[in-house]
């Protein structure tokens, strides 16, 4: 598992899989702790559906709240 800092730089994004063909919407770009924050305060139906990109990786959010 990779080690990351909190401030490093992020897209915070949420997937909507109910339109056809699914669309990305971007919530925040910034540092990693920002967006975790940012998340938190979403609806649990919204967080099912964020995601976190890092430069190398893309990780759901839900799977980081665990």
């Amino acid at each position: 598992m990779r080690t990351i800092s909190s401030a490093v730089g992020v897209r915070l994004y949420h997937l909507d899989d109910a339109l056809e063909g699914g669309a990305a919407t971007t919530l925040f770009y910034g540092p990693l702790g920002g967006a975790l924050a940012i998340a938190a305060q979403q609806s649990e139906e919204v967080q099912a559906g964020l995601y976190i990109a890092t430069e190398n990786d893309v990780v759901a959010y839900l799977d980081l709240d665990e």
